[in-house]
């Protein structure tokens, strides 16, 4: 480690799928995306039915920050709205995952039906102190 930063350009897609791999232990796969242009330079390609793909790697995390809406004592989390998109393939990708959550609950409170990243893949739950999102602001049209 050597203080550099290396800034890599990713399609979300792309982006979502290597966390997605990484966490189910894929170590790469051929994606279509990208091909052809500057962000794919370098990367090795093959064509499959006659179309080119290029090859990505899989992404991990030494550690993986979520944000949850409840957690029970097991660690097993539920997402609202949108967390819902990134948060439990990046949990899973995680080496060590910390979840900030709103709420703990005894465990059996949750449903297991509504489990979205099951406890094993979270070490820490920590209770946000301040939940205000100052960010979200609701504006509507001045009439």
């Amino acid at each position: 480690r050597d203080g550099k930063i290396e800034l890599e350009c990713v399609p979300q897609g792309s982006f979502s799928e290597r966390i997605r791999a990484g966490g189910a232990g894929i170590p790469a796969f051929f994606t279509p995306t990208g091909y052809g242009t500057p962000l794919t330079e370098g990367k090795e390609a093959r064509q499959f039915d006659g179309r080119w793909h290029v090859l990505e790697t899989s992404l991990h995390a030494d550690v993986s920050l979520v944000k949850a809406w409840k957690a029970d004592e097991a660690g097993n989390l539920i997402y609202r709205m949108t967390a819902r998109n990134f948060n439990p393939p990046m949990a899973e990708a995680g080496r060590v995952t910390v979840a900030e959550v709103e709420e703990i609950v005894p465990v059996g409170a949750i449903d297991p039906h509504m489990v979205h990243t099951p406890g094993i893949y979270v070490d820490r739950i920590v209770v946000g102190e301040n939940q205000e999102k100052v960010i979200e602001r609701r504006k509507t049209r001045e009439g």
